[in-house]
């Protein structure tokens, strides 16, 4: 789970373009949307879930109740994309 954890990070740095930011400044457990994590907002969401879907080629619904709680960190996208792959 830690190397698929890692391969989320550095796809939503490089899926998002985030220069200043490196894998190791993105802790697991910390908020994707929130100003105390990443800060990410929705146009974000959208590229990365466009990007996770050609990536781990993931189903995931626009309107899926659930989608808040898969992208609230590294942690539970990685818990996610592990679900799907199953």
């Amino acid at each position: 789970m830690e190397a698929l954890r890692q391969e989320i990070k550095a796809l939503i740095i490089k899926s998002l373009d985030l220069e200043d930011i490196t894998v190791n400044d993105i802790e697991d457990d910390a908020p994707l949307f929130e100003a105390s994590g990443l800060g990410l907002d929705s146009i974000d969401a959208l590229e990365l879930g466009v990007a996770l879907r050609k990536q781990y080629n993931l189903s995931i619904e626009a309107n899926n109740a659930n989608n808040r709680e898969h992208f609230q960190s590294v942690s539970s996208l990685a818990k996610f994309v592990a679900q799907q792959s199953n």
